[in-house]
């Protein structure tokens, strides 16, 4: 009987065990299954935040480099504004000094000496013996406003010398006869008015019986200056220091 009652006592202990265990073991299931996920969610928090530090840090340089490239777009701006504006200045004094070519309207002036039965002598030029009214035309051509006048193509300058040697005129050092071929770019009608009027140069060539012909173009051609002038005296002037 006693051991009956120790058997059935034992039973009920293991079955009582038996039931705390599971129900124990349920417990840590449930604990385990709460922190598996808790982990996962502090681990995508902590990975979220360290992307979202880098693309804000991402998103600063991209700001800076925009800032930077704005930066370098206006001074390239403003540099080619200044490099464009120093290239017109640089051409303008190109063409005032003779060292381009250009076109443009204007007159052309074509010279000659008298027919042959008019000369002195089988050899003599009249227009090389009165080369001074070659320098005349190039003189009123210039105050009439002329912006390039060339000789021959030969282009008039500040430097150009017109100097009778021999039966024939040295323009920039090259030596031409008779026909002159003088061509200015400007305003048609001025230039032409400034050369052809009663009293003016044409109008006394002509009555030396001078062949000269005139006429304005729309487009007339005058090649740049081709020496290259050195200045061995003349310096630039820097003004008075104090």
């Amino acid at each position: 009987m006693d051991n009956l009652k120790s058997k059935v006592s034992i039973m009920f202990i293991c079955i009582i065990l038996g039931i705390v265990l599971a129900v124990q073991f349920k417990t840590i299931n449930k604990a385990t299954d709460n922190v598996i996920p808790s982990q996962r969610a502090q681990q995508l928090a902590i990975e979220l935040k360290a992307h979202k530090d880098e693309k804000d840090k991402l998103l600063k340089e991209l700001q800076s480099l925009e800032a930077r490239l704005k930066e370098y777009e206006k001074n390239a701006s403003e540099e080619s504004v200044y490099v464009k504006r120093l290239s017109q200045d640089i051409m303008k004094y190109k063409i005032l000094a003779g060292y381009e070519d250009v076109h443009g309207p204007g007159v052309v002036i074509i010279i000659d000496d008298p027919p042959m039965d008019v000369q002195y002598g089988d050899t003599t030029s009249n227009l090389v013996y009165r080369y001074d009214m070659l320098l005349e035309i190039v003189s009123s051509l210039n105050a009439a406003g002329a912006e390039a006048i060339s000789i021959n193509d030969q282009r008039y300058t500040n430097f150009t010398e017109i100097i009778p040697v021999g039966n024939h005129i040295n323009i920039n050092g090259v030596p031409f006869v008779p026909p002159f071929v003088i061509k200015a770019i400007g305003h048609m009608q001025t230039l032409e008015s400034a050369l052809n009027f009663p009293g003016g140069i044409i109008w006394r060539m002509k009555k030396l019986d001078f062949d000269v012909q005139i006429k304005t173009e729309k487009d007339i051609e005058i090649p740049r200056y081709t020496k290259n002038k050195e200045f061995k005296y003349a310096k630039p002037f820097k003004g008075l220091s104090n």
